[in-house]
This record gives C-alpha cells, sequence and structure tokens, in this order.
C-alpha cells in the first residue's frame, strides 16, 4: 500500500514505531469540526471533543458539509484535528500580545486562518496569504464566511514579504510538503517519491529564508508540515536556526501524552503520529528571532484608496457597527479595513489584495447594494433588515440560487436566515425576489433523500 522506500525510512527513523504508524495509517481518517462560536452556540449530538482544541469534535461519520446551510453561514468548519494543535501554540506564545499582527503565509483553503481570526480577536490583523490565485480565492471565502473582520487576504509570493521588514509579530509557515501525514488518502500516496520529497525541503527553505525579515526582533515563527520526513521538519529548522540567530521555544505537551516530542541537535518539534493520535501526521516547531531587523521602508503619506464622504460615512454606519476611522472608499465600494491606514498603505503598496477587509456596500448614485461580506460579517446591524427566515429546503434553495418564496413581506432587502444565523441578502421587488448569493459560491449539488438524512445535528451546549 505504501512506497517502498517510505517504509525503509520510518522503519529506520527515531521517535517513530513503524508498526503503530503503519497499521494507523491503514485507518480512515478522523472527521472532526471547529465550531465558530461567535456564531454558533451549540454542538454536535453525538461528539467527542479534539482534546487541544476549545471549540472541535470529532464526528462519527462524515455528513454532507455541501448541503449543510450552517456550514456556509460560517458556524463551523471542517478541519483535521492535528493541525488545531495551533491553538496551544498561540495561547502558549503569544496570548498576550495586544494589537498583534499575523501572517498566515500559506493559508489556503481556510483551516488554521479562521482558527486564527478568532484567536487572536478582533483587536489584531491576520494576514492571510496564497500565492495560487484559485486557492486565494478560497481562502478569501472561508474568512468571509467565518464572519470576524480582521483579516486581510493577499495573493503574493513569499519573497514579496522580504519588504515587510519586522512588521509582524507572529508569522505561520504550514509549508508545503510531500505530504505523508495525509497517506490514508490515496492520491497522496501516488504522489510522493524521495525526489519529490527532497524538491519540497528546498523550496520549503527557500520560503523560510524569503520570510524571515518580515518577522520582528523576538517574534515568534511557527513552522509546520504534515510529513514525517526529518529532512521537511527538524532538519530544516535546524537549517534556518545556523545561519540566523533563533531560539527554540518548547511548549508544554505533558497534558497530551501521545504527542510526540522530537529533540533534534537543539531543535524542538512536536509530532503527531497516527496510531498514537487521533488525527492525520502532523509536525510543528516554534522559534524565536534574536536578531534585529533594519528600518521599515517609507510609507507613502497617500495611499491609492481615499476616504468616503460623510454621506458615505453614514450609510456604513447605518449597515454596520465599524469605526468610522477603518474606513475606505475603494472605487465605488466601501470598505472596512482592520488596520490603521499607514500599515494598510504599506501592505496594499507591496503585496497584492484579494480581500482589503469587509466590504460594506457598493454605491450607486444616492443608493447602495449590500455586500456578501457584509451578511456574514459579526458586525453587520442587523435591526436594519427585516430577516426571511428559511426552512431547509428553502435555504439550500436559496444557496444554489434558485427561487425561494418570501411570502408575505415588504419590499427592500432582506436578510436571509437558517436556524438564527445569517446566509446572505435577497431583495424583494414585489414581482420577484432576486437571490444575491455569489453566484461563483453557489451549491451544485443535487438533494436527495439520502444526502439530505446524511446531516450534522446539533444540542445546546452545556
Amino acid at each position: 500500500m505504501f512506497p517502498e522506500k517510505f517504509i525503509q525510512r520510518v522503519e529506520s527513523q527515531e521517535y517513530i514505531d513503524p508498526g503503530v504508524l503503519l497499521a494507523g495509517l491503514r485507518e480512515p481518517s478522523p472527521v472532526s469540526i471547529r465550531i465558530n462560536q461567535a456564531k454558533w452556540k451549540k454542538k454536535p449530538e453525538k461528539q467527542e471533543p479534539v482534546p487541544w482544541c476549545s471549540s472541535a469534535y470529532y464526528l462519527e461519520t462524515r455528513p454532507s458539509f455541501t448541503l449543510d446551510p450552517l456550514f456556509h453561514a460560517g458556524c463551523y468548519y471542517p478541519q483535521e484535528a492535528s493541525s488545531m494543535f495551533i491553538e496551544q501554540v498561540y495561547r502558549h506564545c503569544a496570548g498576550d500580545i495586544k494589537n498583534i499582527r499575523v501572517l498566515d503565509l500559506c493559508g489556503a483553503p481556510g483551516g488554521k486562518s479562521t482558527h486564527l481570526s478568532s484567536l487572536i480577536g478582533e483587536n489584531g490583523l491576520l494576514v492571510a496569504n496564497e500565492v495560487i490565485r484559485s486557492r486565494a480565492s478560497v481562502l478569501a471565502e472561508n474568512l468571509t464566511k467565518w464572519g470576524f473582520s480582521n483579516s486581510i487576504v493577499t495573493q503574493s509570493d513569499p519573497s514579496a514579504f522580504g519588504r515587510l521588514e519586522g512588521f509582524f509579530d507572529i508569522i505561520l509557515v504550514d509549508a508545503p510538503c510531500s505530504g505523508e501525514g495525509m497517506f490514508r488518502d490515496r492520491v497522496a500516496v501516488d504522489e510522493w517519491s524521495e525526489g519529490n520529497a527532497a524538491l519540497c525541503s528546498e523550496r520549503q527553505r527557500r520560503i523560510l529564508a524569503d520570510v524571515w525579515p518580515a518577522l520582528k526582533e523576538n517574534g515568534l515563527l511557527i513552522y509546520s508540515t504534515c510529513t514525517f520526513n526529518p529532512d521537511e521538519n527538524e532538519k530544516n529548522i535546524k537549517w534556518l536556526s545556523e545561519s540566523r540567530k533563533t531560539e527554540t521555544v518548547q511548549l508544554d505537551v505533558s497534558e497530551y501524552e501521545r504527542i510526540t516530542e522530537i529533540d533534534y541537535n537543539g531543535i524542538t518539534g512536536y509530532a503527531f503520529y497516527p496510531g498514537k493520535i487521533k488525527g492525520d501526521g502532523f509536525f510543528i516547531a516554534v522559534i524565536r528571532k534574536k536578531e534585529a531587523n533594519k528600518s521599515m521602508r517609507p510609507v507613502k503619506k497617500q495611499g491609492r484608496n481615499k476616504r468616503p464622504e460623510n454621506d458615505e460615512v453614514k450609510i456604513a454606519g447605518e449597515l454596520a457597527h465599524f469605526d468610522r476611522e477603518s474606513l475606505i472608499r475603494i472605487g465605488g465600494e466601501i470598505v472596512s479595513i482592520p488596520s490603521r491606514h499607514d500599515d494598510f498603505n504599506l501592505l496594499s503598496e507591496n503585496l497584492r489584495l484579494i480581500k482589503p477587509g469587509t466590504h460594506i456596500c457598493t454605491l450607486k448614485n444616492k443608493n447602495y447594494i449590500p455586500s456578501h461580506e457584509l451578511a456574514m460579517s459579526l458586525f453587520l446591524r442587523k435591526s436594519v433588515f427585516f430577516t426571511l427566515n428559511l426552512e431547509y429546503a428553502d435555504a439550500i434553495n436559496y444557496l444554489k440560487r434558485d427561487n425561494i418564496n418570501a411570502g408575505d413581506t415588504s419590499r427592500g432587502w432582506m436578510i436571509a436566515s437558517y436556524e438564527g444565523v445569517n446566509l446572505g441578502f435577497v431583495n424583494n421587488l414585489g414581482s420577484r425576489l432576486n437571490n444575491y448569493y455569489p453566484v461563483e459560491w453557489r451549491i451544485r449539488m443535487n438533494l436527495d433523500k439520502g444526502k439530505r438524512e446524511n446531516r450534522l445535528y446539533w444540542k445546546a451546549s452545556e
């Protein structure tokens, strides 16, 4: 089932029990989700908590997430359990940093980015990046659904971040790797080779070198992969420490006895091995930067984006709870940015922004069209719009951009809602109901009885 060269290596690899690991990789991957507690106060009916994440649960079976309106509303995110350990790393290393700036360099599809968005709070700034355009769009979609207004999504090469000298308190590099930790998936097995693993190691080192200048002095680099290969894990961190001034950060994992602590020539890392833990393979290490930065590039006094006029600020204030100072106008759109304006100008000058903040509305003459990002945002003023409560079948029709029934309601903009959570906007014109769910997000899966019954069921949190 597994490549012979892979088996030979893990059989001689320190810290690994090859029999336990290979047996674990033959078992199905556990299914787990992380709850967005800012939107959803319930937990799965049949559940087992993920021990290192306060808002995550294992599921007995994999439901149809595509046909669950609560998934599209951003109430939860299906995420591999081992990677949720980022919560313990963050709380241990950075829980008391105010107005923190965090970069998730390889952010798509959004599991760790949405998790970090919850952890840093609304006074923090998350820059979530993905170099591939199609994946960057998925990352922006998932952060939009999550609803926090503390993130910017960029699509830039890691080398572009080197121009942001000392900007970030924390940089997460969840590096592209050979994928051995996902060998329960046949595709991952078929794509593996020793040559590919060697190329991954070289690429990871290039990524680390490129992004290193963007980390401030005493800032934290969190490095993770989903492979067991030492060349891609602890040896890469050792390589970085030999050419830069660093300090390994040790974590207390005594509460989680099945997590394996790796000690490699002064480098400490933490490994999650299937067969020992309930999750896929994962490696994570944290180092602190112990060298000074050069001064940052001067910021342009005048950014490309202008402040809204007073009447435009009034419209934004009627629709959302954003602070006036966070508002900018980009073309005909009013946007709330999650940073100071000089920081935003620096980012927009050096990076390609896919999602600059939270789009509130598009101005149209003296009127406006509310943005779908506003419907998803925790900062929406809900009292402004009539709420159209949908049953399950109509909620699915809405997400498919099919027709739904508004019943006897007043004309104008309304929020389509399911189980008390927003799905998006509709506009009742009287003669018809216009569905404003984003075209590119619409679901295409057909609803049949079997899929409808394969749903998550919830109970109130205790």
